[in-house]
């Protein structure tokens, strides 16, 4: 059975001061700026000048940024009605600052704090809700939407239906995001966590789709799942449930979320804790600046420990190519960039983990259980059907012969011959006819035409592989 939302008071460690909305006056004056800087890129294309990115791929110029400066805040929220009206740059950390002090949460908050609500509609996002609540853009009930025309219009599924439906994993190429409606649901005050580990991979998928159908594990209801493969032989489930009350442990010092999966049965978070649990250290991918040791995390100041903090210091290395030179001079080969969220169908979980664990070796790897609500155009997962998110993230040395690019290859081939679906967040090598067969080319044709006929938008297929 499974256990219904606390309706408690806000929780005690989110009992905040009130971070101000902006209002609706306001957010009316931040669309019309914005639309005029819009009519200022009389030619050629455009992006938008957001100061933070979770895009891993690098891109060309495609033009002057468009002023989103104010688009970053909550515009209202509702309690009673249990919704948001959220600016489309407004990231998640913003958006949960003010939630929490209601006592609300979105139905799915992806993992990382400078994730915009307009960018994980827009290029997806996932969470441990999703095996029950699906993709942020499936809690959005209506949204205001930028066009490549300079316009901007309102969407839902009765008002410009084939937009709403279209719009995500778009990737801004149908229009922008500047105002969308969610809704919310209540939370408690923490969640219970439970660390199950498996020695078999099959039986780590059958829990899996025990849990998405029953909503249980052993009698007790289950709210959040999500896990954690260290090897074949090695892997963990990790099944939150809210709860009233409980001592709460702290990873956001000395101590590491991750590692603590391996050492702990059961644990306890604050939601909030439990919410940015994967920030502070970027999942594992913080080790790589040293802070698993714990004499450089103790003098690496905590306010500083922030995925975004991690992702410049990439973007940085990449830019002058630091690691790069420091592996020539040290005569070690070139290193391929595997950084990727893939959907696997749950029967078919077990065998790409040992494919991957065999022919990648990367780990940990990242499973977290989805189900989509409905089908959506340019994503099509099945309805009703279970998948499981593996997500991945680091580089593997080129083979002599090789060439950059060629493992990432191997893993969409694999990916398309068990069925599966690949975000779009990072590199991506798909030919033009297999992109548009996998990601609905015909409907996102037809809306690209009705919505931007002057093609001022960048095209899909030329942002995400073409990394315009």
């Amino acid at each position: 059975m499974r256990r219904a939302y606390a309706q408690s008071p806000v929780p005690p460690d989110v009992r905040l001061t009130a971070v101000a909305v902006v209002g609706s006056l306001a957010h009316e004056q931040a669309v019309r700026t914005l639309q005029s800087s819009f009519a200022e890129r009389t030619a050629g294309g455009v992006r938008l000048a957001k100061r933070t990115s979770n895009l891993f791929r690098t891109r060309g110029s495609a033009g002057a940024g468009l002023d989103v400066s104010d688009l970053g805040h909550v515009i209202s929220v509702d309690a009673e009605a249990r919704t948001a009206d959220v600016q489309g740059m407004c990231t998640y950390e913003t958006l949960l600052d003010e939630t929490l002090g209601h006592g609300l949460m979105p139905l799915v908050v992806p993992q990382l704090k400078t994730i915009t609500l307009g960018g994980a509609v827009t290029g997806l996002g996932i969470e441990s809700s999703s095996w029950r609540n699906g993709l942020p853009h499936e809690s959005v009930l209506d949204m205001d939407v930028l066009l490549g025309t300079g316009e901007v219009i309102s969407c839902s599924p009765t008002e410009h239906p084939d937009l709403f439906e279209t719009f995500p994993n778009s990737y801004g190429s149908l229009g922008y995001a500047v105002r969308l409606r969610i809704a919310l649901q209540p939370v408690a005050p923490f969640v219970a966590l439970r660390h199950v580990r498996f020695a078999d991979l099959d039986e780590l998928a059958a829990a899996v789709g025990h849990i998405a159908e029953h909503g249980e594990w052993d009698g007790a209801g289950i709210d959040f799942v999500d896990g954690v493969m260290f090897g074949p032989s090695e892997s963990y489930l990790t099944l939150g449930t809210w709860a009233d009350e409980g001592r709460p442990s702290d990873y956001t010092g000395q101590r590491i979320y991750y590692r603590s999966i391996r050492e702990r049965e059961r644990d306890c978070l604050t939601v909030a804790d439990y919410l940015w649990r994967w920030d502070t250290d970027w999942f594992w991918c913080s080790s790589a600046f040293g802070l698993g040791r714990p004499a450089v995390r103790r003098v690496w100041p905590r306010r500083l420990r922030r995925s975004d903090v991690y992702h410049r210091l990439v973007a940085l290395d990449a830019r002058f190519q630091v690691t790069a030179r420091l592996d020539r001079a040290r005569h070690l080969p070139a290193r391929e960039r595997v950084v990727q969220d893939v959907e696997i169908p749950v029967g078919r979980t077990a065998e790409f983990l040992r494919w991957f664990a065999g022919g990648v070796g990367m780990t940990p790897v990242w499973l977290c259980p989805l189900r989509a609500r409905r089908q959506w155009a340019l994503y099509p997962l099945q309805p009703g059907a279970t998948y499981v998110n593996v997500g991945f993230w680091g580089t593997v040395p080129i083979a002599d012969g090789a060439r950059d690019g060629d493992v990432n290859r191997l893993i969409e081939q694999k990916i398309g011959e068990l069925d599966g679906h690949k975000s779009l967040y990072s590199d991506v090598f798909y030919d033009r006819g297999t992109f548009d067969k996998l990601y609905g080319g015909a409907t996102y044709e037809s809306v690209k035409r009705r919505y931007d006929p002057g093609q001022r938008l960048t095209g899909m297929y030329e942002k995400v592989v073409g990394r315009r």
